[in-house]
């Protein structure tokens, strides 16, 4: 994969990509009614929700059911943009490689996910704003706050899975010849992928009821937090345990690595040192983190 990140495009896919997805997400009882209608007590429960958050309540759809053209348009949208974002994702110089195409996908949800962030912090930031400097607070940043906070945590599960950046004891690890290492990596592959098939087994029930009539938060702003988060629980925990199986299969023939801390050392920050203190020393140089930035900008 090419060591190229941080393009325009790379970040403009996961964008719209949320965008396209909030969209379907908030429509959903739209499609469910149109595909996939609950029992008859339910129904007109389900479509009164989808009215009261209909945000183009009365345009046509193209099959003369409740979720209209944007929500079609918005759900090839979310399933383009995946794709392209998945053929644009770049590795960035300090990621794991990887170049099967659901290394792919897991880097593309870290992109996802970075992006998610940037929202969550922008909610936040504009609630306190309003609620401190105007004494205008919302009713919908503290659970719109919680609903972004959960898919970010799910997401950058798959995320840390891919990049091998959850969280392992190697003191033990470390001491063993490679054929007991990789007995060790079997068997917790395998702890991973049983406790996935139990949770998807005895939570998929659950959470399709959840979602098929569209249990919401229960306040004022009454998001969909239990309908989308259960689901998504079950995807994500499914997608971690074939990455790890995924990750079993492409690290079984690559050399042990030894964990030191050195592995905790940025080379670029290490560089920057380097260059600020010279080859004289330190002597009396101000090689703090600030001071460094602060010359780099000046020679800009």
């Amino acid at each position: 994969m090419q060591e190229k990140s941080g393009s325009f495009i790379e970040w403009i896919m996961p964008l719209l990509f949320i965008l396209c997805a909030g969209w379907i997400i908030w429509h959903l009882p739209a499609f469910t009614l149109d595909w996939f209608p609950p029992d008859a007590s339910q129904v007109d429960n389900l479509r009164g929700l989808h009215h009261r958050n209909d945000v183009t309540p009365g345009m046509p759809g193209p099959f003369g059911g409740e979720a209209d053209w944007i929500d079609y348009l918005a759900a090839t949208g979310m399933i383009v943009f995946m794709i392209l974002g998945v053929l644009t994702v770049r590795r960035a110089p300090m990621e794991f490689d990887g170049e099967s195409t659901l290394d792919r996908v897991a880097l593309f949800v870290g992109r996802i996910t970075m992006m998610l962030i940037v929202l969550l912090t922008t909610v936040m930031l504009y609630e306190v704003i309003l609620r401190y400097a105007f004494e205008a607070p919302t009713l919908w940043a503290n659970e719109l706050s919680l609903w972004l906070a959960g898919f970010v945590f799910l997401c950058a599960g798959l995320y840390a899975m891919q990049q091998r950046s959850h969280i392992r004891i190697f003191l033990l690890y470390d001491m063993m010849p490679r054929f007991w290492q990789r007995v060790c990596d079997v068997i917790s592959t395998s702890l991973i992928v049983v406790f996935a098939f139990a949770l998807v087994y005895g939570g998929y029930g659950e959470a399709f009821s959840k979602m098929h009539r569209w249990e919401t938060f229960g306040t004022a702003f009454d998001p969909p937090i239990p309908a989308t988060l259960k689901p998504m629980v079950l995807l994500i925990v499914t997608l971690v345990a074939i990455q790890s199986i995924l990750n079993l299969i492409n690290d079984w023939n690559a050399e042990p690595v030894i964990h030191t801390a050195a592995d905790d050392i940025d080379e670029d920050e290490l560089a920057r040192l380097r260059a600020a203190v010279g080859a004289e020393g330190t002597g009396d140089l101000d090689v703090t983190r600030g001071a460094i930035q602060g010359s780099q900008t000046r020679h800009k």
